[in-house]
């Protein structure tokens, strides 16, 4: 008999049991459904809503259960649905009669808006820390490369010289704001549900405030209906994930094309990379072509979500049963990817020699050849057009701007002298660019600090 089941006359058809069943994956939210469960008893207790007897009771018995969950000794029944009916079950079973009065007060929709917003609390923590490792990762790279000179690019086309450093805290740049929004995701995740019922919140005299406080939520939330029917937090959490996978797989597009051929950048430690079944030559990217790849179910993820809250009146509604599932497997995905990412690229080596030497083509000084015009007091437009003709002048000729002499360049303007050569090389062109933001290495130095400290910061 289901605890539901008292209007029933029928019992519900196997297949609609397998079909309506969610233990086989909210089963992970065991710990926070007890815990929540414990708080629950507690405060039922000391409200007198029950007596603090049967109140103790309920709490030895949610103990026992959980400390048998993480033993493995405890068998989930698909027959009683979820992971809330199981456990109140197994309640029921191990102390009797007394386990009954644990729903009290409670409904299955606030219960389960309560355990799912304690375990993305959770996960919201735990990916923040992996991510910390990940800065920190690419902060000690940084350090090692402020003087590595490589080409940066716009549209893929060689652009300006910049630095290594100068391109890994760019996405340092980018996983800072991750969990910035993560943090900030976490505020409206941080609201403690339970106590709102099924809808209309309940007539007993609950202490919802103090089982806030027990179970380490900042706030209560202030509308039963909107309590229960709420799935903004996972909806702009899945966004939150889905913007992390959109940066570590713009970071893997880089990389796998830094490892080909035709780049040489980097190359992949071996634990990293796989073969081929076919080609003995081979040697793959795949770590990082997965976690380009991963980002797409994440996204999916997002969109499930968005689509099956699009049209639900309130309050709950069984369809929002399918949150879980998309919910579990972005975690699962993004924890994932972000702890093998950070493995690959601390083992990965970048080629100073190549990138310096690719830098040193595509004439990604024109800019600053532009610059010594404007600097000696010619218009920036008509800097342009001449430094346009000389780039177009050299691509005829076979040579790059470092290769002209001074006659060749005063072809072009008679304001060219002796000094243009230092001024467009690539030493001068990357540790010319000072300003904040920029790529010289005295500024990334400074930037690196910065970042450090407040990585320290985030780590208390």
């Amino acid at each position: 008999m289901k605890l539901w089941g008292g209007r029933f006359e029928k019992q519900t058809a196997k297949e609609v049991d397998d079909f309506h069943s969610s233990i086989h994956f909210d089963y992970r939210l065991y710990k926070q459904d007890i815990l929540g469960s414990i708080a629950h008893a507690k405060m039922l207790g000391k409200q007198g809503i029950i007596s603090l007897e049967e109140s103790q009771k309920l709490v030895s018995g949610l103990e026992k259960i959980l400390k048998d969950i993480e033993n493995g000794q405890v068998k989930f029944s698909i027959s009683n649905e979820d992971i809330h009916m199981n456990i109140e079950n197994l309640l029921i079973q191990e102390i009797g009669e007394v386990g009954k009065k644990l729903h009290t007060g409670r409904s299955r929709n606030d219960q389960v808006a309560l355990d799912v917003r304690m375990y993305t609390k959770d996960m919201i923590n735990q990916i923040i820390g992996l991510l910390v490792n990940l800065e920190k990762a690419l902060v000690k790279i940084a350090q090692e490369h402020t003087l590595t000179i490589m080409p940066g690019y716009t549209h893929l086309q060689k652009a300006q010289p910049i630095t290594l450093a100068h391109h890994l805290m760019a996405y340092f740049e980018m996983f800072r704001r991750d969990i910035e929004r993560l943090l900030d995701c976490k505020k409206r995740v941080d609201s403690m549900p339970l106590g709102s019922g099924a809808l209309a919140s309940t007539t007993y005299a609950l202490d919802r405030n103090w089982v806030a406080q027990e179970l380490g939520f900042s706030s209560i939330t202030r509308n039963s209906l909107d309590a229960v029917s709420d799935r903004d937090f996972i909806i702009e959490f899945l966004s939150c994930c889905a913007i992390i996978m959109m940066h570590l797989s713009r970071f893997c597009e880089e990389l796998i094309l830094w490892a080909s051929q035709e780049f040489q950048f980097a190359e992949m430690d071996d634990g990293y990379s796989t073969g081929s079944s076919i080609m003995p030559q081979k040697k793959n990217p795949d770590v990082a072509e997965l976690i380009r790849g991963k980002t797409g179910r994440v996204y999916g993820n997002l969109v499930t979500i968005l689509t099956v809250m699009k049209a639900l009146p309130l309050a709950y509604n069984k369809d929002m049963q399918e949150d879980k599932e998309a919910l579990f497997d972005s975690i699962d995905t993004v924890i994932k990817c972000i702890d093998i990412f950070t493995h690959m690229i601390k083992t990965t080596t970048f080629n100073k020699e190549k990138m310096y030497d690719q830098a040193s083509k595509g004439f990604t000084n024109a800019t600053d050849a532009a610059d010594y015009l404007v600097k000696k007091g010619l218009p920036f437009r008509s800097a342009h057009e001449v430094v346009g003709k000389l780039v177009l002048y050299c691509i005829k000729e076979g040579k790059s701007l470092l290769d002209l002499s001074l006659d060749e360049y005063k072809e072009f303007s008679s304001i060219f002298e002796e000094d243009i050569f230092d001024a467009i090389s690539l030493e001068t062109c990357v540790n010319q660019r000072n300003v904040p933001g920029g790529p010289s290495p005295s500024y990334m130095k400074s930037a690196i600090e910065e970042a450090s400290k407040w990585l320290e910061e985030i780590s208390k």
